[in-house]
């Protein structure tokens, strides 16, 4: 079905929904290179007005990439409920919009809406915000996790303590892990990136992290990024899993690409409950949230995997891959990828608060790791602006990595200061759990959720000793 809208005299006319989409699509470089962005701004707006006249419903009857030929299509269908959806089923994009902003729109509601969002739907409305709607609809969504802590509850900041080393080693990788700590870094996972991305490596990283995590009883999570057959291997060598890990597409292709279907990731996300490693809380309930995904707006164009879409529409639908098993964790690498997806500051801060609010919205726990890489036209400055942004938009959890210079994958992140700052600056908090055991260790002040103590803690001085011999 073709749509048209006009600007004056001029028509502009959209084939099909999928190129109605790219065309609303704010501008970015990888869009550009895959000749599916609007030819000008006039074309934009053309294709933006055009959306926000859209019913709703319309995304359940055209499929941007047909059911039969891609399993995350049937995934986003079949799943979708429309009980759920009867809610806002009446409302145009536009009016869906208006809706979001208003005061109907609560967390209750839209924590029981989501179910029946489709990613198709979160993107078209993404592309008719303004940054500061990005910012407030995302702040009133909340997703709670647990496995060791709880994670995503308002008020609340977690970080991701990520100690990677150029070349694994194990006394390096436990310096940046004390210097985390120490920090106040650590909450949402260790997780370590490894150099040497085989079952061995990976196993001997899960033996460390799990004798820090047990040994000084902190309540998080560790998780080594490896590929999920590894980690499949891994449990079969009674290696301690907490969380799996999977980079993750929006498209069947883009994640064939990764070496995985959604068969795979199922039978990983069984592996790991069946090991029983989260905490009992005091509801009674183990925690049971094991997934940790990360994505990222250009890997499907990578792959040439994007049937013809834009980028961010399928960074989109990985949000609704994810939903599906239930992650504690989901985390866009925002500006990872580089300048020929988003090409500058303003490209990866849009970005990155699109991503953050569709995933909201449809009802995963977000992160973000504010993040670009050193030929992208942006520096630090943008990314204190996003970062600034993300806290204001309640953000579960963002990136803690030493001097926020990754050494191993050579990018620029955020630091654990960065997340001390955001701390202080938004009175934001460490997860309960976590925030409880650096007190317990005389990190943080007894009585203040973010103030560091003026001395060495007496309480880690034993644990430096050991990880240095290691």
């Amino acid at each position: 079905m073709s749509y048209q809208h006009n600007i004056g005299t001029r028509r502009y006319q959209f084939e099909d929904l999928r190129t109605l989409l790219a065309r609303a699509s704010p501008l970015r470089s990888g869009d550009q290179l895959a000749g599916v962005a609007a030819s000008d701004a006039q074309e934009r707006v053309a294709a933006q007005m055009c959306l926000a006249d859209l019913p709703l419903s319309r995304f359940l009857n055209e499929a941007i990439i047909p059911y039969e030929a891609d399993e995350v299509t049937r995934l986003i269908l079949d799943r979708h409920d429309a009980a759920a959806f009867a809610r806002v089923r009446h409302l145009t994009v536009g009016d869906f919009r208006n809706w979001l902003l208003g005061d109907a729109a609560d967390a209750a509601t839209l924590e029981s809406l989501a179910p029946g969002l489709t990613p198709e739907m979160v993107a078209a409305v993404s592309k008719l915000c303004r940054v500061q709607d990005l910012v407030l609809i995302a702040r009133k969504c909340k997703v709670i996790t647990r496995f060791r802590g709880t994670l995503g509850q308002a008020g609340r900041l977690a970080t991701r303590l990520q100690p990677n080393h150029p070349t694994d080693d194990l006394s390096g990788i436990a310096a940046s892990l004390l210097d985390g700590l120490l920090h106040g870094s650590g909450d949402a996972v260790i997780g370590i990136n490894p150099a040497t991305d085989n079952v061995a490596q990976v196993v001997r990283l899960l033996h460390m992290l799990d004798d820090v995590i047990t040994g000084y009883q902190i309540p998080t999570q560790s998780c080594v990024l490896t590929h999920v057959t590894n980690t499949l291997q891994a449990l079969d060598r009674g290696a301690p899993v907490d969380l799996v890990f999977q980079s993750i597409g929006g498209t069947q292709a883009t994640n064939a690409s990764f070496g995985i279907n959604l068969a795979l990731l199922a039978q990983a996300r069984q592996a790991a409950l069946e090991l029983n490693r989260g905490a009992l809380f005091a509801d009674g309930v183990r925690g049971s949230h094991v997934m940790y995904f990360e994505t990222g707006q250009g890997s499907a164009l990578s792959a040439s995997a994007h049937h013809g879409c834009d980028q961010q529409t399928i960074e989109a639908r990985a949000y609704a891959v994810a939903r599906a098993f239930h992650p504690l964790l989901v985390n866009t690498v925002v500006g990872f990828i580089g300048p020929e997806y988003l090409y500058n500051g303003k490209q990866i801060i849009r970005a990155g608060l699109e991503d953050h609010f569709c995933g909201k919205l449809l009802g995963v726990p977000m992160g973000c790791d504010v993040c670009y890489t050193n030929h992208a036209e942006a520096d630090s400055d943008d990314m204190d602006a996003l970062l600034t942004l993300l806290c204001a938009a309640g953000c579960n959890f963002i990136m803690g990595v030493p001097g926020a210079d990754d050494i191993m994958l050579n990018y620029q992140s955020t630091s654990f200061h960065d997340a001390l700052a955001m701390r202080q600056i938004m009175g934001l908090r460490a997860a309960p759990e976590f925030e409880a055991w650096l007190q317990r260790m005389e990190v943080f002040e007894p009585g203040n959720q973010s103030r560091l103590v003026n001395h060495f803690p007496p309480a880690l001085i034993d644990a430096c000793a050991r990880l240095e011999n290691q």
